[in-house]
């Protein structure tokens, strides 16, 4: 069994996903940006993810190619890039009987609906007498794509069926999963991926012949042998003058249970960071998670859990500022009492 240290894990994690240094500017670097895909269920989510990433990210990058929006794991709105679309939709195709039909045949009702056109899911959804949340459901089957701003309300619209196998598909999602957000385990899995822990323990046991298994600070996990290197790999934490505002449910905070204490190791702290109603954003300095962001139009509200040295504040009130909003003026950054 591989054994690694927190730093490893961390350092690996922040390595796949381009936040130690910026990608530079194209659809190569979108596309590996939404890797585990780009949760959008809050304004500008996405946008904000691929811009702490990515450079020369703008404000509407996250609804442009080579990106599409679909309702994807957990059922939230994500940005994924067109030629993933297979990986995130039906590799939540459910597996039972019931659950699959339901999907399907909300699907088949759903594009007899929209035909050719784009409606507001709302009105999609009232010929055929439920909640638009229901349409939901459709979402794996691959058929349905929307396009939401995150503030008002989504539209949708109907594509081709994926020409992939489903029980690939799944099996995709579970390696972009490890690769993303690994070392990574079967529960933790069905709470990202929102699918049973039966189908999501099924899923790791096809894929056993590629995964390893790890001991991290937080229990033993499985992680993909193609990863082994850069997990192994000795950790040099970035300098403290890399900073990066994350989003309320950026990949790289968007876990659960016993890995949020991998993240943030002080449970008050943890409370902070990941609250009973919407998520604040988080403030990534020097490779730790050191305080909480919020905005309000032009005012970025900073709540940093330890004091920061010049270069650490100067490094946070730079990505403020640089933050993709097209607002009409400058972005502000309002500190709180502990700095």
């Amino acid at each position: 069994m591989l054994s690694v240290t927190r730093a490893q894990v961390l350092g690996h994690r922040r390595s796949v996903s381009a936040l130690d240094e910026q990608l530079p500017a194209g659809p190569a670097s979108v596309r590996r940006a939404a890797t585990a895909g780009l949760k959008d269920s809050v304004p500008r989510a996405a946008v904000l993810s691929l811009h702490a990433r990515v450079e020369g990210v703008g404000p509407r990058a996250s609804a442009e190619p080579p990106l599409v929006q679909v309702w994807g794991p957990g059922q939230a709105a994500y940005a994924v890039a067109r030629e993933d679309l297979a990986v995130f939709t039906l590799g939540r195709l459910p597996d039972d009987p019931d659950g699959l039909a339901r999907a399907v045949d909300t699907a088949e009702r759903l594009a007899g609906v929209l035909g050719d056109d784009e409606l507001d899911y709302a009105d999609a959804a009232r010929p055929l007498g439920v909640h638009p949340n229901a349409l939901r459901y459709a979402a794996p089957t691959g058929r349905v794509l929307l396009r939401w701003d995150g503030a008002h309300r989504p539209t949708v619209r109907a594509a081709p069926p994926p020409d992939v196998d489903a029980a690939a598909a799944r099996r995709e999602l579970v390696r972009r999963y490890l690769h993303v957000l690994g070392p990574g385990t079967v529960e933790g899995y069905a709470a990202w991926a929102g699918v049973r822990p039966s189908a999501a323990r099924s899923i790791f046991g096809a894929l056993d012949d590629e995964l390893i298994a790890v001991r991290t600070p937080v229990g033993d996990a499985r992680a993909l042998a193609a990863d082994e290197d850069t997990l192994r790999a000795a950790v040099v934490d970035p300098a403290p003058r890399v900073a990066r505002l994350l989003p309320c449910g950026d990949t790289y905070t968007l876990l659960q249970g016993v890995d949020r204490e991998l993240l943030v190791p002080s449970v008050d702290r943890r409370g902070l960071l990941w609250t009973p109603r919407v998520w604040p954003g988080a403030v990534l300095v020097g490779g730790e998670v050191v305080g909480t962001w919020r905005r309000a139009a032009h005012r970025v509200v900073v709540e940093a859990w330890r004091s920061l040295d010049g270069p650490g504040r100067e490094a946070v009130e730079r990505a403020a500022a640089a933050l993709p909003l097209d607002l009409g003026r400058p972005t502000t950054v309002a500190w709180g009492a502990s700095v």
